[in-house]
């Protein structure tokens, strides 16, 4: 009987057992660090990332942005009181300023980084090697030529140069070489580059206005003035490195609001026409004003900010009398349209009502008229203005300090005011008209109506280097899309033929791109050549 010896080190020995044992195939760190290095790195990564930033853009376009309108965005939540916890933990409110979408941002420009920096350092070494030498058969690429003269081979290879050297790269001749090779296209990989190097610039350009800039909007009633101040805004949205000293100093009326709406054919009801009619000041107080036409899609520029028309609706001019016969609020109140016909939700709240606050909420039909017995607007035109509101009185919530927004009724701690039969009462004025609320508690008054224009002020430092890369991008992509990288060939070889021999001219052409015709190009290459040497004979007859 044998016994088996334990073959690790002996106890006593000083050796210890390795810790680890790699396995075949396991990378090791630094291996696995350049593999993800490649990977995020590829121009198939850099791809993927560009569409994921584009349709994680998506929802930023259908979801209402707190950055951009606080009131729709409050006006959805109130409508998907379930789903906003969800979108609310996925940042779907502000999607630009989330972390997934800077991931993604962030991921896409190293990529396209690491893309650009080897492409560009192989493209200067190919730009700056000579051309291939001939190959050893030309007669077995795809598109070839060949033809016999009497002219000595030395003559026909200077001729080639000749024509090549007009529009290709020649190689350097050696001596004893039977050929010329020439090369064009070098500027195909030179736009890739500059393609893919604007989209950097693009992405910075938007990365210097999201930090340094800042987006404000702001309704204002026709008659009114803002001042650029941070008191002024309804909504505002600064960059990340924003200062208050960016703000320029001016201010503006807007003094008139122009619609024009289509009454007659399919588009009838529709809006085409909409204009704002402002008086600036450049430097509010030391300035002499100016008047500008405020329109869709051209926007006011003042120093280093824009200002842009973005919507419209209609201010009721509403008079509410409380109690003991005092006007308790008075004036033109904002309501936000609820779609396209430009029905109206609205709030009026007169705090200082005796004996009780009053508070109406309700509805602003422009072109009100009844469709099976129901209340609509036909139109978005204010053809037959009407308001239908509810009425309450109590506490609105309007004396604890508390802020509370203009477009909401707090309704916990008031009471709905109703008829003798406990039915609601409903205030439906048009205007002229005056309605009593029962119980001694007032009136209310429908004056009228005013326009209002949502405006947006905004400015975006990086806009110049957005639209720098925009047009590099469309140079570089006309580059790699219209030029034709080739490799052209001649040789030229003494062949036996009868008792003096001939010059056996080899022609042959590669198109590198691999999808374009190039028997155009072999042909008039084949023409230039017998061209040339028909001139050169002309010359020596003349001479």
């Amino acid at each position: 009987m044998t016994s088996t010896k334990p073959t690790g080190p002996a106890p006593d020995s000083g050796e210890r057992p390795a810790k680890h044992q790699r396995r075949s195939g396991e990378l090791t760190a630094r291996e696995l660090g350049r593999w993800a290095w490649r990977q995020v790195t590829s121009m198939r990564t850099a791809l993927v990332l560009l569409l994921l930033l584009a349709l994680a853009a998506v929802p930023g376009s259908v979801i209402p942005q707190s950055g951009v309108d606080a009131l729709g965005v409050s006006r959805w939540q109130d409508e998907h009181p379930t789903l906003t916890p969800i979108y609310e933990k996925l940042d779907l409110f502000s999607v630009y300023d989330s972390v997934w979408f800077s991931a993604i941002y962030l991921l896409l420009v190293v990529s396209l980084v690491g893309c650009i920096l080897p492409r560009t350092a192989v493209y200067f070494r190919a730009a700056r090697a000579r051309p291939p030498a001939a190959p050893r058969n030309l007669t077995r690429l795809p598109d070839h030529a060949t033809f016999t003269t009497t002219d000595e081979p030395a003559a026909v290879l200077e001729r080639a140069r000749g024509v090549l050297g007009r529009r290709y790269r020649l190689r350097e001749t050696e001596d004893g070489t039977d050929s010329v090779a020439a090369e064009r296209g070098y500027l195909r990989e030179a736009g890739n580059l500059l393609f893919h190097l604007s989209v950097l610039v693009v992405l910075a350009g938007f990365a210097i206005g999201g930090l340094f800039g800042y987006q404000g909007g702001v309704i204002l009633v026709q008659g009114s003035t803002f001042t650029n101040n941070l008191t002024q805004y309804d909504d505002f949205n600064p960059g990340a490195l924003f200062r208050t000293e960016q703000l320029d100093d001016f201010c503006f009326d807007v003094d008139s609001y122009d619609d024009t709406w289509l009454t007659e054919g399919p588009r009838a009801g529709m809006a085409i026409k909409f204009n704002a009619g402002l008086t600036y000041q450049e430097r509010c107080g030391s300035s002499d004003p100016a008047a500008y036409d405020l329109r869709v899609n051209h926007p006011l520029g003042i120093g280093s900010t824009d200002v842009f028309l973005i919507g419209h609706g209609y201010a009721p001019i509403v008079t509410v009398t409380d109690g003991e016969g005092n006007i308790a609020y008075t004036g033109p109140t904002v309501f936000l349209p609820q779609d396209s016909s430009f029905l109206s939700f609205g709030v009026i709240k007169a705090p200082a009502a005796k004996p009780g606050q009053i508070g109406l909420e309700g509805f602003f039909y422009p072109s009100f008229d009844l469709v099976d017995g129901n209340p609509v607007t036909v139109f978005g035109d204010d053809l037959n203005p009407t308001l239908s509101m509810l009425a309450y009185t109590g506490d609105l919530g309007l004396d604890d300090g508390a802020a509370q927004s203009v477009y909401v009724l707090d309704k916990s701690d008031a009471e709905l005011i109703t008829k003798d039969d406990d039915s609601p009462f409903r205030i439906d004025l048009q205007p002229g008209d005056t309605r009593e609320l029962p119980d001694g508690l007032g009136s209310v008054t429908f004056e009228g109506v005013e326009p209002w224009v949502r405006v947006q002020i905004s400015q975006t430092p990086g806009k110049e280097v957005a639209l720098i890369g925009v047009v590099l991008a469309l140079i570089g992509l006309c580059g790699s899309l219209f030029i034709r990288p080739r490799r052209v060939w001649v040789r030229a070889r003494r062949v036996d033929d009868g008792a003096e021999g001939a010059t056996m001219v080899e022609v042959a052409v590669l198109d590198r791109s691999g999808n374009a015709d190039v028997s155009e190009v072999l042909d008039g290459l084949v023409e230039k050549l017998s061209t040339e040497k028909l001139k050169s004979d002309k010359q020596e007859l003349g001479s």
